[in-house]
This record gives C-alpha cells, sequence and structure tokens, in this order.
C-alpha cells in the first residue's frame, strides 16, 4: 500500500471512529448529564483531524450530524434537571465550530460562505427545538459567538497567509527586477565603451582610407581588437548568466524531489540536467561553427571563461581609450593589492564608463586616471580638460547611474559634475575590508 492510500484510509479510519465514539455516548451512558456528552463529543473531533486536513467540507458534516446526533439523542427523562442537562450537551457545537474555522482559513470563499450559513441554521434550529425556556437565548448567544470567533481565527489565518504569499511573490519579483537590472548594467559597461571606440575608429577610417591607409588598417585593427574583447565580455556575461540558471533549476529540482520523495525527484534532476548539457554542447557547436565562420577554423582567442576584468585592466582600457584619440595618464597610489572580485570589477566597470563618457561627450584630447589603494578605501578619480557635460547632454542617461548603482552596492559613493578650471570628474569612493592582520588586532 502507497502512502497515499495509507493516509486516506487512516483519515477515513478517523472519521468511522468519531461515529463510533459518538454511538457509544449516547448508547453506552444514556443517564450520563449533558455536560458529559458533550465534552466527550468535543474530544472526540479530534478524530476527524486527517478528514479535515483532506476533505474539510465532508469533516464539517460528518461532525455537525454527530454533534447533533448527542444533543437530540439522550431520552429526555434520563435527568431530573433537563434544561441542565441540555445546556451541558450543546458543547459538542464547540467542535464543529474547530472545524468551521479551518474551512474559513483554507477553503475557497464561496466554499466557506455556504458552510458558515449551514453551519449557522443548523445550531439555531437544534437550539431551538431543544432548548427551553432562559436556556433557549442563553444557547443561542454561547453559539453565535463561538460560530464568530471560530469565523474570525480562520479569517486572520487566511489573510495571514495570503499575506506571506503576497510577500514572497514580491520578494521574487525584486529579485527578478534586481538581475534584470544588474544584467543591463552589465551590458551596458561592455558595450557602451566599445561602440563609442569602434564609431571613433569607424569614422577615422571612412575619412583616411583612401589618403593614408596605413592609418586606415590601424583603425581596422583597433575595431577589431575592440570587437573582438567585446564579445569575449558577452560570452563570459551569457555564461554566468546560464550557469546560474543552471544552479537555480537544480535546486529546484533537489527541493521538489525531496518533498515528493527520493525515487520521482532523481528522474527530472537528471533530465534537467541531460537538458542543460544538451543546450550547452549545442550553444557551443554554434560557437564554433561561428568562428569557424568569422575566422577560418581559429578558435577564439579569449575563452567565455576568461576571468572578469579588474584594476589590472585599466592599463589595456587606458590604450584603447587612446586609440580612440583621447591620452589616457594613468596613476596609481598607495599600497597596491588584490582586492575582492566584486570591489575590482565594480572598479574597472566605473572606470571604464567615465572613460566612454570622455570619448563620446568631452571632447577632450587628454584624462587623469588617478587609482588609490587606502587603508580603508579605493579612491578613484577621472577628470578630463574638455567641454564637460550640460544638463541636456544625452551623457547624462543611464551611464552615471549605473556607475552610481555599481558605488551603492558596496556601500560607497559616486560624485560626478563639472570642474571649477574646466572639464569634467567623477570620483568614487569603494570601502575595503580590512586587511586579515588588522581584523585578527580588533578581535
Amino acid at each position: 500500500m502507497n502512502p497515499a492510500t495509507r493516509t486516506k484510509t487512516a483519515a477515513w479510519t478517523g472519521g468511522a471512529c468519531y461515529l463510533l465514539t459518538v454511538g457509544l455516548l449516547i448508547g453506552g451512558a444514556p443517564r450520563a448529564l449533558g455536560t458529559v456528552h458533550g465534552v466527550g463529543a468535543l474530544l472526540a473531533v479530534s478524530l476527524l483531524a486527517g478528514v479535515v486536513r483532506r476533505t474539510p467540507l465532508p469533516a464539517l458534516a460528518i461532525a455537525l450530524i454527530g454533534s447533533t446526533t448527542v444533543i437530540a439523542g439522550v431520552p429526555s427523562s434520563a435527568h431530573a434537571g433537563v434544561d441542565a442537562s441540555y445546556q451541558g450537551q450543546f458543547l459538542a457545537y464547540l467542535g464543529v465550530d474547530l472545524v468551521l474555522g479551518v474551512i474559513v482559513a483554507t477553503c475557497a470563499r464561496r466554499a466557506a460562505i455556504v458552510a458558515v450559513a449551514v453551519t449557522l441554521t443548523v445550531q439555531l434550529l437544534v437550539i431551538g427545538l431543544f432548548a427551553h425556556g432562559d436556556g433557549l437565548v442563553v444557547h443561542a448567544v454561547i453559539a453565535l459567538l463561538a460560530l464568530s470567533a471560530s469565523c474570525m481565527a480562520g479569517l486572520l489565518s487566511r489573510e495571514r497567509r495570503e499575506h506571506a504569499v503576497a510577500l514572497r511573490a514580491q520578494e521574487v519579483a525584486e529579485a527578478v527586477t534586481a538581475e534584470r537590472l544588474r544584467i543591463a548594467r552589465e551590458l551596458h559597461d561592455i558595450v557602451a565603451h566599445s561602440i563609442g571606440v569602434i564609431a571613433i575608429q569607424a569614422g577615422v577610417g571612412s575619412r583616411v582610407i583612401e589618403t593614408q591607409p596605413a592609418q586606415a588598417r590601424e583603425a581596422l585593427r583597433a575595431i577589431e581588437t575592440t570587437s573582438r574583447q567585446t564579445l569575449t565580455g558577452l560570452r563570459r556575461t551569457l555564461v554566468t548568466l546560464r550557469r546560474a540558471d543552471r544552479e537555480d533549476g537544480e535546486n529546484g529540482d533537489g527541493g521538489a524531489g525531496r518533498a515528493d520523495g527520493a525515487g520521482r525527484g532523481a528522474r527530472p534532476e537528471r533530465a534537467g540536467r541531460d537538458t542543460t548539457r544538451a543546450g550547452r554542447a549545442d550553444g557551443a557547436d554554434r560557437d564554433r561553427r561561428g568562428v569557424r565562420a568569422g575566422r577560418g577554423a581559429t578558435p577564439p582567442d579569449n575563452p567565455p571563461s576568461t576571468p572578469a576584468p579588474g584594476l589590472a585592466d585599466v592599463e589595456q582600457l587606458a590604450a584603447t581609450t587612446a586609440d580612440a584619440g583621447v591620452r589616457v595618464d594613468l596613476r596609481r597610489t598607495g599600497e597596491q593589492r588584490a582586492l575582492p572580485a566584486e570591489i575590482e570589477l565594480s572598479a574597472y566597470r566605473i572606470v571604464q564608463e567615465a572613460l566612454t563618457n570622455v570619448v563620446r561627450h568631452a571632447g577632450a584630447g587628454r584624462c587623469r586616471v588617478t587609482i588609490d589603494y587606502g587603508d580603508e578605501e579605493l579612491t578613484l578619480d577621472i577628470a578630463d580638460d574638455g567641454r564637460g557635460l550640460t544638463e541636456d547632454d544625452p551623457g547624462h542617461g543611464f551611464g552615471l547611474v549605473g556607475m552610481r548603482e555599481r558605488a551603492a552596492l558596496l556601500h560607497g559613493r559616486l560624485t560626478a559634475g563639472p570642474r571649477p578650471e574646466g572639464g569634467y570628474r567623477v570620483a568614487a569612493r569603494l570601502p575595503l575590508p580590512a586587511p586579515a592582520g588588522l581584523a585578527a588586532e580588533a578581535r
């Protein structure tokens, strides 16, 4: 017998035991106090836990039938104090109210409304038929209060669960938005600088191709080098995204497999990995075919697994900018050392975007890049002697926003604006983690 069948059998066995218990309460102790019957029926509702979990509405019907039977099944001559006897028997309806609270919390709103209406109607009818004298009003008020309390508890539980689901959906949406912004920022940093350099070199080549062929060839070489570097950066970004998607998919499959059973979860997980491998193989084949078509059978100069750029690559970035017509004076101060990868990448991208703005908007012939390795923060200073940016200049687009976001993500700050002596200046300060020795002394 599989676990699902075993659970279903246990649930309905509990329902049968509940009805048997109600029969024993009525037939086995007909002369007991009504309070004994009411408390017994209330406790017997715990046998319906399995049925309530699987099918709440049938569980409510069973509880209503059992509780009503307990109230109406004892002969009126069983006890001399009729009013007191019936007063205790109405405690059986508290178990019905508990089941009703579960329905309000978990079932659809329409089903919950119908269940509340039926339960209220049955209870008031039974109270009207079997409560006499002053007890009629008391039992009716108590029944209404108990039913209202169970419905309020169910509504609070439902709202709490729906709020948790909404929060989770909002977190997922925010995570997706943040990831898209990160991708857009990364692609912008990769493409914007390269496209600017390529556009300038293409313009130079088109003007001198007839009069100065050698200079035109140099411009074409610069375009080829820059485009290959851009292609390498795009490949690295796409490979990283694919790897992240694959890890997320495998984690999701693994979680589902553990929840549904090891036997069922293993096969989809293997299938997902096989599909991923096939997709990577197909992508690699397409890349190789594209490389052979563009450059014969020569493999790419830089494989997609090339490390992300860092401050060590700023010299190459300065050389590329110089090829575009802007000479870069690079200065490094402080104790140069290896920094965390996220700081290296963000610093490189900030310098890259600042140099892109110099090439595209400043109209300057030279600029200065200063990288200061401080004890507590890394300082980047990029200044040019061009015309600077105006408020209507397209340079006020996504580039500056992306630089500020990169600095903010590392708890740093970035300032950008015209210099009093002319030109434009971008300055960024990125906090650095404490060296191991200093951290140990602090502890």
